[in-house]
């Protein structure tokens, strides 16, 4: 007998066929306001050029080649553009952006500047939630891509406020210290890591011994770290932490809970707590590297290419040319790329000015001669800084 065929089993007495309970919350009107933001962001991508990996000079005979991927070429002029298209596309895709909801964004700056020209881009509004200590240059470029800046006294308080200004508002606070290694596609997809490698691959060392970055998010050093391990590269991953910032400590220790007082004097790098996107294990190495040896970096980066920078690109610069001195001693030859995050101009009465550095008590001399005996071709001689 077929299946058609055969008689439906009884129900008990008393028993009934339950309702489908069935809700549809599908929006026609939304989903069409998403698909054009993503065009638009992905079309913003697809009109932009890469950013240059650029060569730092050292001595020829040393057989040693170091990198700058120069970030400070995007659109909005830092590092933070790339992180900034991706949390915006995961935002979308993952339905938390909407129509004339305001996104809100804890940031030092930089992040808040890039997010703020792709919310005005997809037209919606964008508050960033920055340290009243934030550059003067930053919270401008803010304004001037159409954010609004909402100022708070206690940098550890930027959390917080964003969480009560999205829930205040029915906005998205968007989060970038949670979901900035989630948000960027590791594997490739015109990542910074894929691009790093791309454009070394016809240098004489493609396959670097190092990549060194610095840490805000952690996501940038996350995403290198797993696109190395991904296409089995034997390069190593370093991260340099500024002072005042609990990742180096965190990192030794093992420590997931470490904290540090006080607010990092450079902007972009160094937080008071171990973020979420920011992966220990992925890590080969850290270096806590002195604020005043990062911005004696950033001088001699001017002094020896003509190019102003951040703080942070001084920071993971004297890591950078520490392992090229840990290179050079050993008798190796090799490639080490690090960053170029963001232009100075954003930082001229800071990192640039000897009037701030006065003030902030930092003595830049001893690092400044340590870099320029060393690129002069002496050895790397620490011991009469600290």
């Amino acid at each position: 007998m077929c299946i058609r065929d055969r008689a439906p089993a009884p129900r008990p007495p008393g028993t009934a066929v339950r309702a489908t309970r069935d809700v549809d919350r599908s929006d026609p009107e939304l989903r069409r306001w998403v698909h054009e933001a993503i065009r638009l962001v992905k079309a913003d991508a697809n009109r932009s050029a890469d950013t240059h990996l650029l060569s730092f000079p050292l001595p020829a005979r040393w057989g040693i080649d170091l990198y700058l991927k120069d970030e400070s070429t995007h659109p909005t002029g830092s590092l933070k553009h790339r992180l900034a298209r991706s949390l915006f596309l995961h935002g979308l895709c993952n339905g938390w952006i909407r129509p004339d909801r305001p996104v809100i964004e804890a940031s030092s700056g930089s992040t808040a500047v890039s997010e703020a020209y792709f919310a005005h881009l997809i037209g919606v509004p964008f508050i960033a939630v920055v340290p009243r200590s934030t550059s003067a240059e930053k919270t401008r470029l803010i304004e001037f891509h159409g954010g609004r800046c909402h100022l708070v006294d206690d940098p550890g308080a930027v959390y917080r406020e964003s969480a009560r200004l999205a829930e205040e508002t029915g906005g998205h606070y968007m989060d970038q210290f949670t979901h900035a290694e989630r948000a960027t596609d590791w594997r490739g997809n015109n990542n910074i890591a894929e691009s790093i490698f791309a454009q070394l691959a016809l240098e004489r060392h493609p396959v670097p011994a190092w990549i060194v970055a610095t840490a805000g998010t952690g996501g940038t050093s996350a995403t290198i770290a797993r696109y190395v391990r991904w296409m089995r590269y034997d390069t190593g991953v370093c991260v340099a932490d500024p002072e005042n910032s609990c990742f180096f400590d965190g990192w030794v220790s093992g420590d997931p809970d470490a904290t540090s007082a006080g607010a990092s004097r450079i902007e972009g790098i160094g937080r008071p707590r171990m973020e979420p996107s920011f992966l220990p294990g992925a890590v080969d190495r850290m270096m806590k590297v002195p604020d005043a040896a990062s911005v004696a970096a950033v001088r001699v980066l001017a002094e020896v290419t003509g190019r102003r920078a951040g703080g942070s690109t001084g920071t993971g610069l004297w890591a950078a040319l520490r392992i090229v001195a840990g290179l050079r001693a050993a008798g190796r030859q090799g490639s080490v790329v690090t960053l170029l995050c963001d232009p100075g101009d954003r930082y001229l009465d800071r990192y640039h000015s000897d009037e701030w550095t006065l003030r902030q008590g930092l003595d830049i001399e001893p690092y400044r001669a340590v870099m320029r005996a060393f690129l002069d071709g002496g050895p790397w001689e620490e011991g009469g800084v600290g």
